[in-house]
């Protein structure tokens, strides 16, 4: 009886010791949102971006969200579809896709980052693990100087929607770019207006769910491009922004109201050691596979 056991156990602790180290072996998903003017497969950006983090990091799950049926869609509704309905949209794919049910960490791109910051905020479940923002605009924008596709059309008429009136409704409602334009002359206005930046940012007083879940992250990594000639204020990538009621001065996060007071749990994570601000030279979104693979990759693994 003795001899059946013991050799019942040395077939069995080897299957479950490699059962284990496959378990732990497991890499953690990642999910990626491109940025304004992108597509979810673009085979320049996002598609590259995916195939590089597959073939770095065998047997990982990338899923590259698409807002919309195919890639014009997808490419269409960064400019013109309400935030926070594509937020809700991410949300649902989350929490339906059975590959992400135990956690998956999130990279966004551009304004991607800031995107991805509102579905760690609002949709705690699947956990976000490690949120990663590549040149993502935290505090918002107060200026448009190069829009992808200089020479369309789409960009002159962004351009002088938000010259008309950025804090409009009907511009709100239906210009991504205005969702997180934030005048540091019209703070009130923004305050009271912006349906989407200031919500998440906490402007109109603290939602303890997106702070509790916020600082559910193992780290929330901020790269700014030292270079940067798209973003304005380019220190924006880093949660500053200018100092208010002037377009001149900037400040870093730590010196602003909403780290001061503590409206995010953003002073308790950088005191955590959660915050991770990283600097690249180079203008807005332009990294080498080196760079990634030294400085990104291992937030990935």
């Amino acid at each position: 009886m003795c001899s059946v056991k013991m050799a019942a156990l040395r077939v069995a602790v080897p299957l479950l010791l490699g059962l284990c180290l496959h378990c732990a072996a497991a890499a953690v998903p990642l999910v990626i949102w491109h940025g304004m003017g992108d597509s979810c497969c673009n085979p320049m950006s996002m598609g590259y971006i995916k195939k590089m983090v597959e073939a770095k990091i065998p047997g990982i799950y990338v899923l590259s969200l698409k807002i919309g049926n195919n890639m014009i869609q997808d490419m269409q509704n960064s400019f013109f579809m309400n935030v926070n309905d594509q937020v809700s949209d991410v949300c649902g794919q989350l929490a339906t896709d059975p590959r992400l049910q135990g956690g998956y960490n999130a990279m966004g791109f551009s304004q991607g980052g800031q995107f991805l910051r509102a579905v760690a905020q609002r949709c705690p479940s699947p956990p976000m693990l490690n949120l990663i923002s590549i040149g993502g605009q935290h505090q918002g924008v107060y200026g448009f100087p190069r829009c992808p596709g200089e020479s369309s059309h789409v960009c002159d008429w962004i351009r002088k929607m938000l010259d008309l009136g950025a804090y409009t409704q009907a511009v709100q409602e239906h210009l991504v770019q205005a969702e997180y334009w934030h005048d540091p002359l019209k703070e009130e206005e923004y305050r009271k207006n912006s349906v989407f930046l200031a919500d998440i940012n906490q402007e109109r007083g603290v939602n303890e769910t997106y702070k509790k879940n916020l600082m559910a992250l193992k780290k929330f990594v901020m790269v700014k491009f030292l270079n940067d000639t798209m973003v304005d204020p380019p220190i924006s990538e880093w949660f500053g922004f200018y100092k208010s009621g002037q377009a001149k001065e900037t400040i870093p996060l730590q010196e602003t109201s909403l780290y001061k007071e503590d409206r995010l749990g953003l002073q308790e994570m950088d005191k955590a050691g959660k915050l991770v601000f990283l600097g690249v030279a180079g203008d807005h979104l332009h990294v080498t596979e080196e760079w990634f693979d030294s400085t990104i990759l291992p937030f990935l693994q």
